[in-house]
């Protein structure tokens, strides 16, 4: 079987379930990530919309940030990227991993 990497689709589903194009997604300049916009993000890199390198350079993330985020939504969906809330999340995560 032949997989050609380069390939990206056109459009993902979004956290909220809209289509989702680089277009879509918030400008380099975002200084400010409130939940939505990092769940686009992390939405774009799980769909293949962008690589994690691209979205780390665009956005000039860590890849231990971006990889944060996608943790956060893999555990808790898109309130666990809540900042105010990440301790309380973790905890509760932590506690639920014990059991």
């Amino acid at each position: 079987m032949i997989e050609n990497q380069d390939i990206k689709p056109a459009m993902v589903i979004g956290p909220l379930g809209e289509p989702l194009t680089l277009d879509d997604l918030p400008p380099a300049s975002t200084k400010r990530w409130v939940v939505r916009r990092k769940a686009e993000v992390v939405a774009a890199v799980n769909g293949g919309l962008l690589t994690i390198d691209d979205a780390c350079k665009r956005y000039d993330l860590t890849l231990e940030e971006f990889a944060s985020w996608q943790r956060a939504v893999e555990r808790s969906g898109m309130k666990g990227l809540r900042v105010t809330r990440i301790q309380h999340y973790r905890d509760l995560y932590e506690r639920q991993m014990k059991y």
